[in-house]
């Protein structure tokens, strides 16, 4: 594991990443989702892609590298792209799982492999909007502290900029962005996901001309399957390679 300090705006940042197989010519970047961390990602795919240059990285407030301050899915995008110029990596394929995967989709790679990637809106179940409807309302009457008890999973713990990153985060339309995508794309989805169903990945893959859309047995995390890993990993072999 290495650190690297960049700056962006008027803020540094601290970049905790990993690297394999660092003599490879070709290079492939993995960003992982919301709330998780490289090594996730490097438990998955380590293994395989021998061709690649691995990169994981911890992005801003997750894992090893810190952060307290409000970003947005493309400052996240901003951070990284300074990273990858200053460490002098070009992937020309970036893996990107969750919100990896709108991060991934911003950065414009030759090849862009999305995992249950998010960026379409899901509607919310009524209990969660009628328990978002009550903070508000608490909120209103001074009961603000009572966050971390209406709070997800996702987000429970955090500082405050994390917690109003994942407020917009979560929101953010990629509609346009997945639209304007030139370059090769491989979207593989778990088929039991909740968190970004299928539907919306097949939704993607239609915004996409030329994308290949495949289904994997299992939910939001589908690719820890090593069977899972091992065809994904293939299909980049296939496709990615020029």
């Amino acid at each position: 594991m290495a650190v690297r300090t960049v700056r962006y705006g008027k803020n540094d940042f601290t970049i905790s990443y990993t690297l394999l197989n660092r003599d490879c010519g070709n290079t492939i970047l993995f960003l992982h989702g919301w709330g998780s961390n490289k090594e996730l990602m490097r438990q998955a795919f380590g293994k395989y892609l021998d061709s690649f240059r691995h990169v994981y990285l911890d992005m801003p407030g997750f894992g090893k590298s810190p952060n307290d301050i409000f970003l947005k899915s493309v400052d996240y995008a901003e951070i990284i792209r300074i990273f990858l110029d200053e460490t002098d990596m070009n992937p020309s394929v970036i893996v990107g799982h969750s919100f990896g995967g709108k991060v991934a989709t911003l950065l414009n790679p030759q090849c862009l492999v999305l995992l249950s990637s998010s960026g379409i809106d899901v509607p919310k179940p009524f209990s969660v909007k009628t328990k978002i409807a009550l903070f508000k309302i608490l909120r209103h009457l001074g009961a603000g502290k009572l966050r971390n008890f209406f709070a997800s999973d996702d987000v429970k713990g955090m500082n405050r900029g994390m917690y109003e990153t994942f407020k917009y985060v979560v929101n953010e339309s990629f509609d346009g962005n997945f639209a304007s995508v030139k370059g090769k794309a491989l979207l593989f989805w778990g088929k039991s996901d909740s968190a970004t169903p299928l539907w919306t990945g097949e939704k993607i893959a239609s915004m996409i001309s030329g994308s290949s859309f495949t289904p994997m047995e299992g939910d939001h995390y589908f690719f820890l399957d090593e069977r899972n890993a091992r065809d994904i990993a293939k299909a980049v072999e296939i496709n990615c390679i020029n």
